[in-house]
This record gives structure tokens, sequence and C-alpha cells, in this order.
């Protein structure tokens, strides 16, 4: 039997403490890429593959939305699972983070529990509605 390869996960967010979060609660499962903007993370997804993609909305160069729509023109990332991760929890930004092609949303701050039972709905397909986690 071969070992499973460990899953790949990159993280986008502009915030260092959260990207320390994400390290702090991920590391130990998965290997993981943390970047501070979406021309850096661009640049990423165009020479390596990644599993899955943690997306913050706010971002100072392009919005996290803006950016979703533009990675899903690349082949390789047009079903990969994005989770946006935000600190808006207005229903009109839920609403539109549901009717966009992200794979589900967490509000922050998010905990270790929430954003490992995100993942793994994202891992193992939409049997959960992964918006009301």
């Amino acid at each position: 039997m071969g070992v499973e390869k460990q899953k790949t996960i990159l993280a986008i967010d502009d915030n260092a403490t959260q990207l320390k979060i994400f390290e702090k609660f991920l590391s130990s499962r998965y290997e993981l890429a943390l970047v501070k903007s979406a021309s850096e993370a661009i640049g990423l997804l165009r020479t390596r593959n990644f599993d899955l993609i943690l997306l913050d909305i706010e971002m100072p160069d392009v919005s996290g939305f803006e950016f979703l729509h533009e990675i899903r023109k690349i082949p390789q990332c047009m079903s990969k699972p994005v989770i946006i991760v935000t600190s808006h929890s207005e229903p009109d930004i839920i609403n539109h983070a549901r009717h966009s092609s992200a794979s589900g949303v967490l509000t922050k701050p998010v905990n270790s529990k929430q954003l490992s039972k995100a993942i793994d709905l994202a891992f193992s397909g939409p049997a959960v509605d992964p918006f009301n986690l």
C-alpha cells in the first residue's frame, strides 16, 4: 500500500494574524501555502496544484469575489474547492458567497472545529450544506 499524499491548501488573507491562525489549525494535517495578496496567489496557482483554497473577501488589490471569478478561468482551478473566510456576516455577503462558485463560507473569527468541518465537507462533496455550519 502506498502512503496517501498530504493534501495542499492555499490560504489567502492580507491579515498576518489570520494566516498564523490557519497555520496553527492546519499545519499538522495539510501542506500549507500562506499568501497575503491575490496577485501572489495567482502566481502560485499558475505553477502549483492545490487541493483547496481558503479565501478572504476583503483584500487591498482585488476582492475575494473578483479573485474567485478570475481563477475559475484557469483550467486546473475551474472546479477547485474554495472556502470563503470573511469578517462580514451580513446576509448580502453570505448570499453572494452562496451564489458564487465557492464551496462554503466561514465567518471570522473561525475556530479549528469549524475550519476542519468546512474543509472535510469541501473534500467529500456537497452532502451537507457548507453554508450552514
